[in-house]
């Protein structure tokens, strides 16, 4: 049934709502300088969302459109970015459900609205201070995506109340997902999945990375029949944990999905612009995205949650790489979607030590130096063995064929 979802609303003629750019364009104007938590920009993106909530059919929460919360002084990264003490807002919009029973449980769809501001902490653009973050890719496209369900699922509401979170604070920590978390519009207990797109807007070759399919029994049937019909080339995997927001509700014990479209070279950095979003593309990830929260809303028993050990965050790797503190920076663009026996990369970041040295997209890494990298962790932790300035030997696979380069390290802006 699930992969008919999306074709009987297309049947219907509910139709993407034609401001799909506009939003990302809007949330990507540079007088809203970024959008970092606490900002007047975030606060007018804040009060956009509102009034788009409102025109696509959601209803506010009995306290409104916002619910603020304060950054701890005492926040670790609050007090390295200086944000201690700043309010946040997450905006929440509400699809009460059609069934008198079932519209007492909700599902989430939740995509953060915050970025850098004007660069500095968390940007991986060297000198980067003062510079507009537009951020389009993360995550005006989450942004723009949930917003874009909203209008399509409001035509036709499911049984199950769905709850549109538009959350603040996430590039500090997850903060605004983990004050939901705390202090629920709707009991938890009572909450079936949370569903989070974060950087949706780059879909290359096909490729779709949904993280937490293992987060509930039910999850890897349910994605490959609604796949069947999307089409993509999907990489579903991991545990419910990560560098997102679904890892606030994962820890709450609620089965999660995070849907994800890679790692890029402007990631965190300046050049994270509209004009680069791949429009069609994430088009096809709202319309599964679609068909996910239909789904999940309709279905008639709750889902079985699994409770797996923590990993490594999954998109987190390159930043640690990159981060002065984790050892020395080589500049790549890891394929998270894993790779026999090494790292694979979908890029390399311009000037950056792995350019200089010949390094590449779809080059495999194998060995850095003298340790072996069949992943990510080792990949890590083998340049966290290293120091900036250090000359060392990197093994790749090209095709069939071994090749050893040498790469100068370097440190974040340097």
């Amino acid at each position: 049934m699930a992969v008919l979802l999306i074709s009987r609303l297309e049947a219907q003629g509910i139709v993407e709502p034609p401001r799909l750019l506009d939003d990302i364009k809007f949330l990507t104007e540079d007088r809203l300088q970024g959008r970092a938590t606490g900002s007047a920009g975030a606060d007018t993106a804040a009060a956009y969302l509102a009034r788009r909530f409102s025109e696509v059919g959601l209803q506010p929460a009995a306290g409104g459109w916002f619910q603020s919360f304060t950054v701890g002084r005492d926040a670790p990264i609050a007090r390295q970015a200086r944000t201690g003490g700043v309010v946040g807002k997450n905006v929440i919009g509400i699809l009460p459900g059609r069934d008198p029973v079932l519209r007492n449980q909700t599902v989430v769809l939740g995509a953060h609205y915050d970025h850098l501001g004007l660069g500095g902490f968390g940007s991986l653009d060297p000198d980067s201070s003062g510079r507009v973050h537009n951020g389009a890719d993360d995550n005006a496209s989450g942004i723009a995506a949930l917003i874009q369900v909203a209008a399509r699922l409001a035509a036709s509401p499911p049984a199950r109340t769905v709850v549109f979170i538009a959350f603040g604070g996430e590039e500090l920590g997850l903060l605004g997902s983990a004050h939901y978390v705390k202090t629920p519009i709707y009991p938890l207990a009572e909450t079936l999945a949370m569903v989070n797109l974060d950087m949706v807007g780059r879909l290359r070759n096909g490729r779709l990375i949904v993280y937490g399919a293992r987060s509930a029994r039910e999850f890897p049937a349910l994605l490959d029949s609604l796949n069947w019909y999307a089409g993509f080339d999907l990489k579903a995997q991991g545990d419910g944990y990560g560098p997102s927001d679904q890892s606030s509700f994962y820890a709450a014990k609620r089965p999660v999905l995070h849907l994800f479209t890679d790692l890029h070279e402007d990631y965190h950095r300046t050049t994270d612009d509209w004009q680069k979003v791949n429009l069609d593309g994430l088009k096809r990830v709202s319309d599964l995205t679609l068909g996910l929260v239909t789904a999940l809303a309709n279905r008639p028993k709750s889902l079985t949650f699994v409770d797996l050990p923590a990993t490594m965050p999954p998109h987190t790797s390159d930043q640690l790489v990159a981060t002065a503190g984790y050892g020395a920076y080589l500049g790549t663009v890891p394929d998270m979607t894993g790779s026999p026996g090494g790292v694979r990369l979908v890029g390399v970041r311009a000037g950056s030590p792995a350019e200089k040295a010949g390094l590449r997209g779809d080059d495999v890494i194998t060995r850095i130096g003298t340790r072996d990298t069949p992943d990510l962790q080792a990949m890590t932790d083998a340049l966290r063995s290293h120091r900036p300035g250090d000359t060392v030997e990197i093994v790749v696979r090209r095709g069939t064929t071994l090749t050893t380069l040498r790469a100068k390290l370097g440190t974040r802006g340097g």
